[in-house]
């Protein structure tokens, strides 16, 4: 799979690279104050990563005055795994290079199956802040060779955090939790989860 990176135009139709906000602060506590396991953690909300001075600006100027959570996601992967959406933007600071595999939302079909030939990788450098468009398909980011990344997530608050009722209809059975739509490959056998992913489990040598 080619690599390419945040900065090239065919990341545009995906998201882009936000170059208004200084991110030194938060890229300097995700090296100091979160853990890099051996395999991935994700941690939607984050006390130490909200109290920085970056969230104010984040939350005044991203997300036009909406309540907003700074979590992380740390460690090392690999795979695809699976994809999710939501309704709305998802800003991603890189504390250390990390790799995004993205596709788009509007190549999902009506069986809600998606052909994981379609997946483009983005090399995101430290220090890089990106906005992912709320229509683009995203997951876990990959390492990049033997490196753990370290990956800041912010997002309106409250997503991710689980489900309080059941969802029954259309789009629901993708629904995994709030504000959260994912379509996993069945080899990830994430519990609960629909497998419409078709196609390789792309693995990021």
């Amino acid at each position: 799979m080619e690599l390419k990176k945040v900065t090239d135009a065919a990341f545009k139709k995906y998201g882009r690279v936000i170059r208004e906000i200084d991110f030194t602060g938060l890229v300097e506590a995700l090296n100091t104050k979160t853990p890099t396991p051996d395999d991935v953690v994700y941690e939607p909300s984050v006390p130490e990563l909200e109290t920085l001075p970056v969230y104010e600006e984040l939350k005044t100027k991203t997300y036009g005055e909406l309540p907003i959570q700074i979590g992380y996601c740390n460690g090392q992967n690999y795979l695809l795994n699976a994809l999710e959406y939501h309704r709305s933007s998802e800003i991603n600071v890189a504390g250390t290079d990390a790799v995004l595999l993205v596709g788009s939302q509007q190549d999902i079909t009506d069986e809600f199956t998606y052909d994981t030939s379609r997946v483009e990788a983005f090399l995101l450098p430290k220090g890089t802040a990106v906005e992912v468009y709320a229509t683009t398909l995203h997951y876990a980011p990959c390492s990049v060779g033997d490196n753990k990344f370290q990956v800041a997530i912010v997002l309106p608050k409250d997503t991710n955090l689980p489900l309080e009722k059941g969802h029954e209809g259309w789009e629901d059975k993708l629904l995994a939790a709030k504000n959260k739509w994912l379509i996993a490959h069945e080899d990830a056998k994430i519990a609960g989860a629909f497998n419409g992913l078709k196609g390789e489990n792309i693995t990021i040598d």
